[in-house]
């Protein structure tokens, strides 16, 4: 564990335990909602490739219009 990580676990565990319960159930849900955004990243990838050889073809076959975003400041 890092630091961080056991500073946050010492200053939750001087928490009431309902509080206690409610930051357990943050963290617990933010991991799950984390794992479910990679497993759906990993079942894309493939359908993601085809959509970017889609668009390089096209700009190839000069299919495709440049865009004219301004400049970043």
């Amino acid at each position: 564990m890092n630091k961080l990580l056991e500073r946050a676990v010492a200053e939750a565990s001087r928490l009431p335990e309902d509080e206690q319960e409610t930051i357990a159930s943050l963290i617990l849900e933010e991991m799950a909602a984390e794992q479910g955004w990679q497993e759906r990243f990993a079942r894309s990838a493939g359908k993601l490739a085809d959509l970017a050889h889609q668009a390089r073809a096209k700009d190839a076959a000069g299919q495709t219009t440049d865009m004219d975003f301004p400049p970043e400041e």
